[in-house]
């Protein structure tokens, strides 16, 4: 069933409906023209405008649904359900089209969206050092059957400075936030949710409180690796990346890593010596790391060694020593 967002393009980038197709009414540039009239010189006059910018282009909004729709019924909304897509459903319908109209449009979508991040659910998180594979890992659980939020995969970031490195470029927090709620609605009735132990941000996406309130209060399982496996996993991790951009990560940290370290890791990244870079990487994840699940010590499940194992096999260890804590 397709889904139409008749929002203007800056708002439809900022976020919108999983799936939605955008065939705005306005562009920025009229909407913003309309409004100013409507607050100089009232609703008659901005509407008068409205239907001068409307009118030429009529029929191609027509056509572009006529293109879209497949023997079902089109979805639309505004931002309240208000007179933009009012007037869409009038014109569709017009053309022959059967419409639902959103009552309370995208705000009373995104205020659902909000709710499905505070509800509560059986998360268990993973935990442990940096390199440890946490992510791989999760996929690996997830291939397995069972339930797994890939956060750092929905964000298109690996949570850390260089995280964003062989990425594409991350949602908006809105468009994370929608997307993500999907997932989360269609695992409503599961046992559990694993979920990767995040800080507050992930990038430039910043979890929900309520959901991060609700994620410290979360079973915690800690997976342990030796420091050589971990260092070999951010090599093959990293290993094709641009030079210069670890370099910059690296700077990015110079502060808590301390300048000398920093100076000398990129050194290492410059002359190919990626193991050795990881390394002193890992002192200043490390310390991070320990001083944050120190304060989660309560919330251990268990922890379980996975050194030596692939990541399937680490999958199979963890799930397998779950489901004896059940």
């Amino acid at each position: 069933m397709p889904i139409i967002d008749v929002r203007s393009p800056s708002e439809y980038i900022k976020g919108h409906a999983s799936g939605a197709i955008s065939i705005p009414l306005f562009s920025d540039e009229q909407r913003a023209e309309i409004g100013t009239i409507y607050k100089k010189k009232g609703s008659k006059k901005a509407i008068r405008l409205g239907l001068e910018y409307v009118g030429p282009k009529m029929h191609k909004i027509v056509d572009k649904v006529d293109k879209l729709r497949k023997n079902s019924d089109i979805e639309i909304y505004c931002w309240r359900g208000g007179m933009r897509s009012q007037s869409v459903e009038w014109l569709l319908k017009t053309a022959g089209h059967k419409v639902n109209r959103w009552e309370g449009g995208y705000k009373a979508y995104r205020n659902r969206v909000l709710e499905s991040w505070g509800q509560e659910r059986p998360y268990i998180v993973l935990s442990g050092l940096t390199g440890c594979a946490k992510t791989e890992i999760l996929r690996e659980i997830s291939l397995l059957g069972s339930s797994v939020i890939d956060l750092e995969g929905n964000a298109n970031h690996k949570g850390s400075a260089f995280g964003h490195i062989g990425e594409l470029s991350q949602p908006t927090v809105e468009q994370f936030e929608n997307d993500t709620s999907i997932e989360l609605n269609n695992l409503n009735n599961v046992k559990r949710i694993w979920i990767e132990d995040e800080s507050r941000s992930i990038g430039r996406i910043w979890l929900q409180n309520s959901f991060f309130d609700i994620k410290k209060r979360s079973p915690i399982v800690l997976i342990e690796r030796n420091r050589q496996e971990r260092i070999s996993h951010l090599v093959s991790l990293y290993g094709k990346a641009d030079p210069n951009q670890l370099e910059v990560g690296f700077y990015q940290i110079a502060k808590r890593l301390g300048h000398q370290n920093a100076k000398k890791a990129a050194e290492f990244v410059s002359s190919g010596k990626l193991d050795l870079a990881a390394d002193i990487a890992l002192y200043y994840y490390d310390k991070t790391y320990s001083e944050s699940i120190i304060k989660k010590e309560n919330q251990i499940l268990f922890k379980i060694d996975i050194t030596g194992c692939s990541h399937k096999e680490a999958a199979i260890k963890i799930i397998e020593e779950t489901k004896k804590h059940e």
